[in-house]
């Protein structure tokens, strides 16, 4: 291979780069690390150092191939630098112990010599000790089975590595957050150090589990949006891909970049119909001597829905208005508003009738209860009332829809917040639960995420019953997952975030940024594809799951800032992130499977999702509006978007047991772990044909 072909730069596109060389060290791990495994992984391709074939015989070759959790790609680092395989049966050696590129390398019994000492260095490099010379995936070939051997050090991401092997320990919380220099465009964030056992290679520094920039510098200036708040906040990463805790959040708003006083236009030509129950709005845009940003649109004096554009993209000028009374005259009109929140006269009004019935998908909506937290977890009792987790406040409600009493069953114990998402998460009841009263959970303890199991007797918790299912999941101020759904084979499924670490979600030795598949006593079911947890992979943060009426599984993710998705989960399927969001990205790598549907962000940032016959209802936070899609074979057809700004932030969707839906908003405290400090909706949704 030509050196022209080994340096020539590939991109690292699926996560940020460790590109900051700070002071290397001998790879030297306590006695005590010596004894376990983990794997190496290519910076470029996100595969695995792997023993060619599963091989034990001297001199076999190493190449990298797919992760598969299995002894050849295990590796143990010495105290004395040896980078061990198969229980430390064989050592990482330098054929033939040259010292000059190019250099094969292969597994040989250790023996103490120098051509089997390795440095790892906090760039993200291997180099041999004897040779000074790189680890070095040949050609910077990324596909399986590409070759790994010796070079001259070029910094380029097939030499760079990620691996636990003598580095575990995370950093410490950047310290101090704070803003400077705020303007409508741009802001510059600073922060205290972190500080690392082996040393902070750069920090990671996101608005509301948006991942924007990473840098290797304690300031830095960022794009903004005028008018529109964010919570700022860092992450520290070392060079073994050991990802900090949160820092706390720093809310900014910036000012707007045009002064504006002057309000749109009344919007014209106000145009209604009814099909059944549902009212369907047209108008002519208005106008503005800078933009119209959105259209409130009222129902009497009550506003019913919003919709919005962007600063390129103007919002739409229809509304559908479902879930109304039949026989009725409802009278609409609608303002428009600027991105300064100059609201413009209204319309004409128009009154519609509707039908005697309800001729659409979507019917009637009644309003169960509120909630002064958020309902997250939300599953049916077989007597058919209600059991919500609350994120914030981490108990559990027990709500009679018919006559909407509440009463709290009891609270979770071991629950912590983390300042964002995380919480008291998910709820699910097994089809048994009428003869053993367990309640299943995923939760946010002080050191990781969970899945618990507590019995329900007399409808309270019985907390001596508590039972740690699953324990070290990551956990981290954003991207937690924490759904569950019980299979049609009995076995409990559960939604996995990455933990703001996309390295995870390609490693199927790690539980984080998956679908995991468990048996109702937490053991490992034996057909899961890779001998533990993991169902499927490659996923970022999920938060939606349902299977339909032939047993299959979707799923439902939120994409970083470009495309959220859903996805037909297959068994062992990878589903590219971080190579790819949505579609965005590498996507079209071999082995990645493609999501069913994309939405734009400001579409969607969908959580929930629940199947009707055969029907996949979609709640949507940022996108404040809940899809309607038929499943037509694999694919997802003839979607409706409903309830658009009626209701606000949308997350969780559940099936009712009358064929409708219970649904659950999503508006206030969102992002901050106060509980008690938001004013949420239950709903059911009466569905029709």
């Amino acid at each position: 291979m030509s050196s022209s072909n080994r340096l020539r730069r590939w991109s690292r596109r699926w996560a940020p780069v460790a590109a900051v060389a700070v002071a290397g060290a001998t790879l030297v791990a306590p006695a005590a690390e010596a004894a376990a495994g983990a794997t190496v992984v290519g910076v470029a391709s996100g595969r695995c150092l792997d023993v060619v074939g599963n091989s034990t015989t001297p001199k076999t070759r190493v190449n990298i191939y797919d992760c598969v959790g299995q002894a050849n790609q295990q590796w143990t680092l010495t105290p004395a630098g040896e980078l061990r395989v198969y229980d430390d049966a064989q050592c990482l050696d330098v054929a033939g112990q040259r010292t000059t590129a190019p250099a094969d390398v292969q597994i040989y019994p250790c023996n103490g010599g120098a051509n089997q000492k390795w440095k790892i260095n906090a760039d993200g490099s291997i180099t041999g000790v004897q040779s000074g010379l790189c680890l070095d995936v040949t050609g910077a070939g990324t596909a399986n089975s590409t070759l790994v051997g010796l070079w001259t050090c070029t910094g380029q991401d097939n030499q760079k590595w990620r691996s636990a092997l003598g580095d575990t320990q995370p950093p410490t919380v950047p310290g101090n957050p704070r803003v400077s220099d705020l303007v409508c465009d741009a802001v510059t964030l600073s922060w205290n150090a972190s500080s690392d056992n082996v040393g902070v290679a750069f920090y990671d520094v996101y608005h509301d589990g948006q991942l924007m920039k990473s840098v290797s510098t304690l300031s830095t200036s960022l794009t903004v949006v005028g008018g529109v708040t964010w919570g700022l906040y860092v992450n520290a990463r070392d060079a073994a891909g050991n990802v900090s805790q949160a820092s706390a959040t720093v809310p900014i708003t910036p000012p707007q970049c045009q002064p504006d006083n002057e309000p749109p236009s009344a919007p014209t030509r106000l145009t209604g119909s009814a099909a059944g129950t549902t009212v369907t709005l047209n108008w002519t845009a208005a106008t503005d001597n800078i933009g119209v940003r959105a259209y409130d649109i009222y129902r009497g004096d009550t506003k019913a829905g919003t919709v919005t554009g962007t600063a390129t993209t103007p919002p739409a000028t229809t509304f559908v208005d479902s879930g109304l009374a039949a026989n009725t005259a409802y009278r609409y009109h609608v303002v428009a508003r600027d991105a300064q929140a100059n609201a413009s006269a209204p319309s004409a009004t128009t009154t519609v009738t509707t039908g005697a019935s309800c001729g659409d998908s979507v019917c009637a909506v009644t309003q169960l209860a509120t909630d002064t937290d958020i309902p997250w977890g939300l599953a049916t009792l077989p007597d058919g009332t209600i059991l919500y987790t609350r994120r914030d406040a981490h108990d559990i409600v027990h709500l009679n829809p018919a006559t909407g009493v509440k009463t709290t069953v009891g609270t979770v114990p071991g629950v912590d917040n983390t300042d964002g998402e995380g919480g008291l998460l998910g709820l699910a009841i097994a089809p048994s639960f009428a003869s053993d009263h367990w309640l299943y959970l995923m939760h946010t303890s002080p050191g990781d995420n969970r899945i618990v199991r507590i019995k329900l007797e007399n409808d309270r918790l019985d907390t001596g019953t508590e039972q740690v299912l699953l324990s070290g999941l990551l956990r981290n101020k954003f991207h937690n997952g924490g759904r569950l759904r019980f299979g049609p084979d009995g076995k409990l499924y559960a939604s996995t975030g990455d933990a703001q670490n996309g390295d995870n979600a390609q490693n199927k030795a790690s539980l984080n940024g998956k679908v995991l598949r468990i048996n109702p006593d937490g053991s490992v079911p034996p057909d899961n594809p890779f001998g533990n947890q993991v169902w499927s992979y490659g996923h970022r943060n999920p938060q939606g799951l349902a299977f339909d009426s032939q047993g299959r599984l979707w799923e439902q993710e939120f994409g970083n800032a470009v495309m959220d998705e859903t996805n037909l989960i297959t068994k062992g399927g990878n589903y590219g992130w971080p190579a790819c969001e949505g579609t965005s990205g590498t996507c079209g790598t071999s082995g990645f499977i493609a999501p069913k549907r994309t939405y734009p962000t400001a579409d969607g940032s969908c959580s929930g999702i629940a199947i009707v016959r055969d029907v996949l209802y979609v709640a949507c936070e940022r996108g404040t509006r809940m899809y309607r899609e038929v499943i037509s074979g694999s694919d997802l057809t003839n979607v409706q978007a409903y309830f658009t700004g009626t209701y606000g932030r949308l997350r969780t969707a559940e099936p009712a047991p009358d064929g409708g839906l219970w649904l659950t908003t999503t508006n206030n405290g969102d992002k901050d772990s106060i509980p008690d400090n938001s004013n949420e909706k239950l709903f059911h949704v009466a569905l029709g044909g």
